[in-house]
């Protein structure tokens, strides 16, 4: 059986998908002349199948595409991702908000000796049947469940060392902190828990300017990836509520014989 990585946003969709039926319905029976699809306000006459219409066929495309994403797109983006490290197979890699073992499970298979451990606090609505028995079912289907290990935390505390990991990865996941103080907190954290050279690798829908500036207040350098056409188009097309990007921030190395 083939990894199940579950479905992004699942009310997002529903939602998207209530208003793209609303919307078809409205329409449909006006254009059936079971109504003449025309609401008047007092002096104002509105062609409300019609001004139905548009927005429900841009959430009915909208919600389709967090789909193909959800089954497709993102395990395609993961591996675009996880090239972003130069893998020897000994890392000690941590998920932070790692759901289902999306990222978790990638960089697992890209390990020999190392060991990779995925953190979450499974929060449904964030993903459908977000729960760590998931993602160990997960990780025992793509055979890497003997480099992997599951663990229940909090993002803006983790229970680890300094320095005790290699590579921190983090996908669609530090947003859902609501606060920009509870963000820049779990970005402080990953940077606690990175080693020297350690590397970390934060996508994320939105926020990306303020995970560079928290890093660099960390003394790692920061590069952005990704296409800011794209997050630009898909910022205007949702209203500023998609803003992809990638960020990748390096911890420096000690100088040689220190």
């Amino acid at each position: 059986m083939k990894a199940d990585y579950g479905i992004d946003a699942p009310g997002v969709i529903r939602n998207l998908l209530l208003v793209t039926a609303a919307g078809m319905l409205t329409w449909t029976t006006a254009a059936a002349g079971l109504w003449s699809g025309v609401v008047t306000i007092g002096p104002v006459r509105l062609g409300l199948a019609w001004m139905l219409l548009w927005p429900g066929i841009g959430c009915g495309l909208m919600a389709l595409w967090m789909l193909w994403d959800s089954k497709i797109g993102k395990v395609r983006d993961r591996e675009r991702l996880l090239d972003n490290v130069d893998w020897t197979g000994h890392e000690r890699v941590l998920d932070v908000g790692c759901g289902r073992g999306l990222m978790l499970i990638g960089a697992a298979k890209r390990l020999t000796t190392g060991r990779a451990t995925g953190v979450d606090m499974w929060q449904a609505e964030d993903l459908s049947g977000n729960r760590a028995e998931a993602t160990v079912e997960n990780a025992e289907r793509e055979g890497v469940r003997e480099r992997v290990e599951v663990k229940t935390a909090d993002m803006r505390k983790l229970p680890f060392d300094d320095g005790a990991f290699d590579v921190v990865v983090s996908c669609a996941a530090i947003h859902n902190l609501y606060d920009a103080g509870d963000r820049a907190l779990a970005i402080r954290e990953i940077a606690r828990v990175l080693g020297p050279g350690g590397r970390a690798i934060i996508d994320d829908i939105r926020h990306a300017g303020e995970y560079e500036r928290t890093f660099a207040e960390q003394g790692f350098a920061v590069r952005r990836a990704g296409s800011r056409l794209v997050s630009a188009f898909l910022a205007i097309v949702t209203f500023g509520s998609l803003r992809p990007a990638t960020v990748i921030a390096t911890r420096s190395a000690p100088a040689p014989g220190r």
